[in-house]
């Protein structure tokens, strides 16, 4: 009963830590239409953003719809019930546990035209390292890839393995959405490396370009 009562104080804490810095956050949102488009034409999309850039996109997304991947670990389970309280509709599953039926209920959700979310440096690791899954999942469905990345003017950054980007209150933000990546479904095994490493370098260029903003 205790470990009930902590669980669900601590996803009220982050809930509303959430909130209050998000709200209080100052943003400035660039390439918008790089989604929006693909919204207006009813073409599948999936959000990818490194682990450790992911508050403020979690934040301005919030009560979409979104179906973002998370795994079945305990602080997956954690996670999965706060981002509920956001909005948000989380499939269950990572490489190692429950990989199939995730993969499944992925491409499924994109042949209805639901909106994905995957971290690809998630859930620990190795930071800015793009697994290989969205793009398989971008490939057997036709989906676009849509990075994201943001930054602020007074940086905080966590001393975990993602180094997570976090700020004060009333901070000027940035929030950049590259433009949609398409993934060819005629790709052989070296074709598809070399385009998780195009990928990854597209997401790792977008937290340069939101960190130079404010230099």
């Amino acid at each position: 009963m205790i470990g009930k009562i902590k669980n669900f104080l601590f996803k009220i804490f982050v809930y509303s830590f959430f909130y209050i810095l998000g709200k209080t956050a100052r943003i400035k949102i660039i390439g918008k239409e790089n989604y929006e488009n693909l919204r207006k034409k009813k073409k599948p999309f999936i959000f990818i953003v490194w682990h450790g850039r992911m508050f403020l996109p979690v934040f301005l997304h919030r009560n979409e719809g979104i179906r973002p991947l998370i795994s079945l670990s305990q602080d997956g389970e954690i996670a999965s019930q706060i981002v509920r309280l956001l909005g948000y509709r989380p499939i269950r599953g990572s490489s190692s546990r429950g990989g199939k039926g995730a993969l499944k209920e992925m491409c499924d959700e994109l042949e209805n035209y639901a909106e994905l979310a995957i971290i690809p440096d998630g859930p620990r690791g190795p930071r800015r390292v793009l697994k290989p899954g969205c793009i398989y999942i971008a490939q057997k469905t036709g989906a676009y890839l849509v990075p994201i990345s943001f930054s602020c003017s007074r940086k905080i950054f966590l001393n975990s393995w993602d180094r997570f980007l976090l700020f004060p209150p009333f901070t000027k933000c940035v929030v950049l959405y590259g433009k949609p990546i398409e993934i060819k479904k005629d790709l052989n095994k070296e074709e598809l490396e070399n385009e998780r490493k195009r990928v990854e370098e597209i997401l790792i260029d977008l937290d340069s370009k939101a960190d130079n903003y404010f230099n």
